[in-house]
């Protein structure tokens, strides 16, 4: 079933796993037109696509690196908000066309699973279920409202879920000028935490401090590197060490961080953004460049080492997700949650702007614009 009215389009493909992301963006990832959008039921909706996120997990997606993956050819592009350009008959949503929307990536998108898993945001068009389609939080830009749910969702299930946080406690946030640690500090402000975050830049991490982190620690060795991130940590806690540790980076820091920690204190895997060539390319299974994690710190320092995947876990217990969901978009309502996005692409930049969020030059969100 066609959309009537609506002209052809583009979208990005991703026609065959690369290797690695790199690889994946040289030889997988081209621009292709499409015609009119086609329904695949007839409560479906057609979405015109403004703005799309640029995340690091379509990156890894590319290479089949990531737990859950597309079946190639298929559209990236996991968060996305545009404007509604068609209903279909059967279409239940309130909203109507040209209302603005953000569409839910565990219902639509490479993320979701069923049917419009093909249906990614680096397109003109995006044909989603009815259920799919969320109310762009009050007053928040289109660009904003793509890099939310993600973002805030895993720090809210890091943090709350799994982490516990309580007010006056201090949390240790590492890659805090990335898209979901950024989110992470200034959800743990609101939680009443006091933060310490860690970067390799400082004009990054200045960014992180206007978004209320307590303090920013510069883990580039001619900053203090790792080799003094213990001192430094235990010299604002008073010589006790953190609660709670966020870590999105892995490899060397977690080593050093578990030095940094309280006794009995909560250590949250978030990812390993400096290691993520943990598992095979190409969509092979196993993971033969694991990170690993002292034994002997991990005991004697009575640590609760926590994984922290936010869509396998609500796979397996989809309750998680309907608090979680209401209070990140009540928290987007009230303006207490504020997306940062640094770039803006256009679609025909896709390469530059994986490039881009692949050598880690963004802060916060980026998105293209299709």
């Amino acid at each position: 079933m066609s959309a009537p009215h609506l002209p052809p389009g583009r979208r990005v493909v991703v026609s065959a796993f690369g290797e690695t992301p790199d690889d994946a963006i040289e030889r997988q990832v081209s621009l292709a037109p499409t015609r009119a959008p086609e329904l695949t039921a007839p409560g479906d909706v057609v979405v015109a696509v403004k703005s799309a996120s640029v995340g690091w997990v379509d990156l890894l997606m590319s290479s089949g690196q990531y737990q859950h993956m597309a079946s190639p050819p298929y559209t990236p592009g996991l968060e996305y908000a545009g404007v509604v350009a068609y209903k279909g008959p059967a279409a239940t949503a309130e909203l109507d066309v040209g209302d603005e929307v953000l569409v839910d990536p565990f219902v639509a998108g490479p993320r979701s699973l069923g049917a419009y898993q093909g249906s990614g945001g680096w397109a003109t068009y995006a044909v989603v279920p009815s259920e799919a389609l969320l109310r762009v939080p009050r007053g928040m830009s289109l660009d904003a409202a793509c890099n939310l749910l993600g973002n805030y969702e895993t720090a809210y299930h890091c943090l709350v879920a799994r982490g516990r946080v309580r007010p006056g406690e201090t949390v240790l946030i590492h890659g805090a000028s990335g898209s979901t640690g950024l989110s992470a500090v200034q959800l743990a402000k609101l939680l009443g935490a006091r933060v310490i975050a860690t970067g390799r830049s400082p004009d990054k991490l200045a960014v992180v401090s206007a978004f209320g982190a307590d303090h920013v620690l510069c883990t580039r060795d001619e900053e203090g590197g790792l080799a003094s991130l213990r001192e430094r940590v235990r010299a604002l806690t008073g010589g006790r060490g953190v609660d709670v540790v966020y870590d999105g980076v892995g490899g060397e820091i977690s080593l050093e961080s578990l030095r940094c920690v309280a006794f009995g204190a909560r250590y949250l895997i978030v990812g390993w953004a400096a290691t993520p060539l943990v598992a095979r390319g190409r969509g092979g299974r196993g993971a033969p460049n694991a990170n690993a994690l002292p034994t002997n710190l991990i005991m004697m320092k009575g640590l609760d080492v926590l994984g922290c995947p936010t869509a396998i876990s609500t796979a397996h217990d989809p309750s998680l997700r309907p608090p979680r969901l209401a209070q990140v978009l009540a928290w987007a309502d009230e303006g207490k949650l504020t997306p940062h996005v640094s770039r803006v692409f256009a679609l025909d930049e896709i390469k530059a702007a994986m490039w881009a969020k692949w050598r880690g030059e963004i802060v916060g969100g980026a998105v293209v614009r299709p």
